[in-house]
């Protein structure tokens, strides 16, 4: 039932019920057809309000991705930056031959391994300056696993390849002062070698090059065979101007470069080839300390 209110201007205003009619209750009331008929379209309606992504979903989305992913975090790593480490890294290996042929003597090789050294490490200055790619710092204990098996795996071959280029394979020796080691043997020949060299190496040639010439080339396997290529090329090339003695050496650097290269792009991380290079260069320090010992 419903209830209306008439008015008249000589008689008081006054409840009038009226009675519904049939054709009124059967209108207002829904019949099962409109019923059916409205059901789905509600539904769909709902699903695709719940099936479509949010801008909140999607920012949260791209903050997570690494820098393999296509992370923007990595962005101002471009050819501006190759640039600028090819001529700081120039200038470097130039003032380092320098040096070592002016001071023929322990300072001038520490001097000028530390001119190399400082070349290397501004472009990862810079670099992180600019930016850090997302994931490319992160640390897991697999990365300790891969520096011990591939860099003692690399180590075995490099020793193959040397007797295969006419070594002998006796282990290596330190040349003795008097019967002993130079004062700064412990430099010169382990804390250089086994700790900062593999760290601003690897930071430069597989942290800066690898990661610009793969964002460059954007990404897939085809920027991934072009980053290998560059980063090994100069890691092996910045190597050849100190000289090399047979063709083992050579190498045995690329086989390194690309070993460490690939560690990079496969896990996103760079600590994996820093520990595979640390490893590998220590190896070299135990085998030359024992065949020192024992010869």
């Amino acid at each position: 039932m419903a209830v209306t209110n008439r008015s008249n201007s000589n008689r008081p205003t006054e409840a009038v019920v009226t009675p519904l009619r049939p054709t009124d209750a059967s209108s207002s009331s829904p019949t099962p057809s409109s019923l059916s008929a409205s059901t789905p379209s509600r539904s769909l309606s709902e699903r695709s309000e719940t099936k479509r992504p949010t801008q909140g979903s999607t920012r949260r989305s791209s903050s997570t991705r690494t820098w393999l992913e296509g992370s923007r975090t990595a962005r101002k790593w471009d050819t501006e930056l190759i640039g600028w480490a090819a001529l700081i890294v120039g200038a470097g290996v130039i003032t380092s031959v320098l040096l070592r042929l002016l001071i023929p003597t322990t300072t001038g090789q520490i001097l000028a391994a530390l001119a190399l050294w400082a070349s290397l490490a501004a472009p990862v200055v810079l670099a992180f300056r600019r930016g850090r790619p997302r994931g490319l710092l992160r640390f897991r204990w697999t990365d300790v696993l891969y520096g011990i098996v591939i860099g003692g795996a690399l180590r075995v071959v490099q020793g193959w390849l040397e007797v295969a280029a006419g070594g002998s394979g006796a282990f290596p020796t330190y040349p003795l002062l008097n019967g002993q080691l130079p004062d700064l043997w412990w430099f010169t020949a382990l804390v250089g070698p086994v700790l900062i060299a593999p760290a601003v190496e690897e930071f430069l040639f597989r942290g800066v090059v690898l990661v610009a010439v793969f964002r460059i080339a954007r990404r897939g396997l085809d920027g991934a065979a072009l980053a290998i290529v560059a980063s090994t090329g100069a890691f092996v090339a910045m190597h050849a101007i100190t000289g090399m003695s047979s063709w083992e050496e050579p190498v045995t650097l690329t086989i390194v470069g690309m070993t460490c290269a690939v560690i990079v792009l496969l896990t996103g991380r760079i600590w994996g080839a820093v520990l595979v290079h640390l490893v590998f260069n220590a190896s070299a320090v135990a085998l030359a300390l024992a065949g020192t010992m024992l010869g």
